[in-house]
């Protein structure tokens, strides 16, 4: 794969995946905005089983948004998401969730639905087109669901929300994601949530505390293993309620529309530094750019791939922030990948973007729900003439010219 094409490829094929190895059980995950520790949970009312349960408004969350006036500047919208959101033991999750505290931030966390089912539970999940109890990523251990749980009680506490990666990460073969049904989404998501929803029926455990959300009503978007099968998706979440989708195969940085009602969140082509093409803004498309798929390539690699993958977010980030102020969507696993540099990178990235923040430009760290919250109470004239600016393309004249004669 050569130019534009490497990276487009990575992007497309490989890219929201989870573990390289199925049977490692590793994880995706993160983030929060500026909150308390996850002791502080308000009363709770159980809900089923009390795996989850109802604990009143969500704390650390922005003010009431409000449209744009006629002239006004748009904010630069952030939004980091994990995908899988789970906990392994190698301290990713709560690494950005500290981090995202330290900054006011809020993230997107995609908890893939199997990593609360115990593995001896396999059974109990029948994923479309394979053989029951199947993933292409690993389940995990009791230590490591309980880690899982632990994080995303805090994420939710914390101001973050919890999205959905599904269940078992089919990529390829005749059980892809990229071949089911409408109605075999239906049934993945359904599964996906009662995971959630029954994981003190399915562990027997008793001595955690619930999760502290109504999940059927905090579960509004969702990333697809590899960014496949949102075509036949999208139906399914809009008869759901669904607000938004982030699975399309790579997009650009542009202002988003909605795709059969649903708000359009797709990963970016962003620059990569030092090379002639564009790459996607995850993770896994900078590992697949740089050591051909490997997760382990030679050491003497790393400073300088950590640097290009730094340099990439934040040349991406910059180009929206001085031009048509798309949002910027960035996504990644906890992994640690070529000796985790894609973590230090991501990490490096994130307090670059925090720090202009903290000295005074309008840059907004949130999740993918609160973004579109933002988006929904904006005039559709403003949105439209927005979507006409290109990537890199600054407005003629300045945002009070270029805005000012919207309603």
């Amino acid at each position: 794969m050569l130019g534009l094409g490497a990276g487009a490829a990575a992007a497309a094929g490989l890219s929201a995946c989870g573990s390289l190895n199925p049977s490692d059980g590793s994880s995706h995950a993160a983030g929060s905005k500026g909150g308390k520790s996850a002791g502080s949970a308000p009363p709770a009312r159980p809900i089923g089983d009390g795996s989850t349960s109802f604990t009143g408004k969500q704390p650390h969350q922005p003010g009431k948004p409000e449209p744009l006036e006629p002239g006004q500047t748009p904010p630069q919208f952030v939004i980091f998401s994990w995908d899988g959101a789970g906990e392994v033991g190698n301290g990713l999750f709560p690494r950005f969730l500290d981090l995202a505290k330290e900054h006011g931030a809020s993230m997107t966390f995609f908890l893939s639905g199997l990593y609360l089912l115990p593995e001896s539970k396999k059974r109990l999940y029948n994923p479309p087109n394979n053989p029951r109890g199947a993933s292409d990523i690993g389940y995990l251990t009791d230590e490591h669901i309980k880690a899982t749980l632990t994080n995303v009680r805090r994420a939710w506490l914390e101001g973050h929300e919890i999205g959905t990666h599904f269940n078992g990460h089919f990529c390829s073969g005749y059980g892809t994601v990229g071949n089911w049904t409408p109605a075999q989404w239906r049934s993945e998501i359904q599964q996906a949530k009662t995971f959630v929803k029954e994981w003190r029926t399915n562990t027997g455990w008793t001595d955690l505390p619930s999760l502290p959300f109504d999940y059927d009503k905090e579960l509004v978007g969702g990333r697809t293993p590899c960014l496949l099968g949102q075509d036949n998706l999208l139906p399914t979440a809009k008869e759901l309620g669904w607000r938004y989708d982030a699975s399309s195969p790579g997009g650009r940085q542009v202002w988003p529309e909605k795709k059969q009602g649903i708000w359009d969140l797709p990963l970016q082509q962003i620059p990569f530094p030092g090379r002639s093409f564009e790459v996607l803004s995850m993770d896994y498309n900078m590992l697949a750019n740089q050591s051909v798929n490997s997760t382990n390539a030679p050491a003497y690699h790393y400073p300088a791939w950590r640097t290009q993958s730094a340099n990439s977010y934040i040349s991406g980030f910059k180009r929206a922030y001085e031009s048509n102020r798309a949002p910027f969507f960035i996504g990644n696993h906890f992994e640690h990948w070529n000796g985790g540099i894609y973590m230090d990178a991501v990490e490096q990235a994130f307090k670059h973007i925090a720090r202009e923040k903290e000295k005074g430009a309008d840059v907004r760290l949130v999740s993918f729900r609160q973004y579109v919250d933002w988006m929904d109470v904006q005039k559709p004239e403003v949105l439209a003439k927005l979507r006409t600016l290109d990537v890199g393309q600054a407005p003629a004249g300045g945002w009070k010219t270029f805005l000012k004669d919207t309603p």
